[in-house]
């Protein structure tokens, strides 16, 4: 919702209507409640509209959907701001759907000082890798890219090694690629590289497969 927002003259619209892809072991899980989830979430999203003076068209409306790419722990949300109908009989007015935001669940970490803390909230920056239809949001402090499942993003591309690559993050919140002595090498803005420090809108390609770095705070 947050991330989704366009503003008019005097208020900020934000998206009405949700759909979250689950792989099928997790939305297998969730069988038989899958409906009081939605309505939990949809009033969570009212809840938090209204605390934040942010305006919907309507009530949100969530949905639950399966997508077999993802794995178990990943999930994706996909929004869409929808006119409700006309009192003439027009059906809803659909805007266009966004790009789907893949998430992972994080490994649990150990417990950090009060100073860690405080740091990381400088320093914390997440990746967001574009390709296609989905977007990835990748926690790091280091994401592998590669054909394997066992890689944090998965690029179905033959030209891609087992594991290609990694997108990394130092102390000072910046992040990296690095090649991992991949047979066809790493881009970044069409430029051959081993390694190469990123900065948001970069153009990467691994094998035949291209991808807009972005990062998010």
């Amino acid at each position: 919702m947050d991330a989704h927002r366009t503003a008019s003259v005097s208020r900020v619209y934000v998206p009405n209507q949700y759909t979250v892809w689950l792989g099928t072991e997790d939305h297998e899980r969730l069988e038989g409640y899958e409906r009081s989830l939605e309505q939990e979430l949809s009033s969570y999203l009212l809840e938090h509209a209204r605390r934040h003076d942010l305006a919907l068209l309507t009530r949100p409306e969530v949905s639950l959907e399966v997508d077999e790419r993802l794995r178990l722990g990943e999930f994706g949300i996909q929004t869409r701001l929808v006119k409700p109908a006309q009192r003439d009989g027009q059906a809803p007015s659909q805007g266009e759907q966004g790009h789907t935001m893949v998430y992972q669940v994080p490994p649990k970490q150990e417990r950090q000082s009060k100073v860690t803390r405080r740091t990381a909230h400088l320093t914390d920056t997440k990746a967001i890798v574009s390709l296609d239809d989905r977007r990835f949001v990748l926690d790091g402090p280091i994401a592998s890219l590669g054909r394997s499942r066992e890689c944090d993003c998965v690029l179905a591309d033959p030209n891609v090694s087992r594991k290609h690559a990694e997108l990394r993050r130092n102390s000072n919140g910046d992040w990296e690629v690095a090649d991992l002595g991949s047979t066809n090498g790493i881009k970044v803005n069409g430029r051959q590289v081993d390694s190469s420090r990123l900065s948001p809108g970069d153009q990467i390609q691994i094998g035949t497969t291209y991808f807009t770095f972005d990062i998010e705070h």
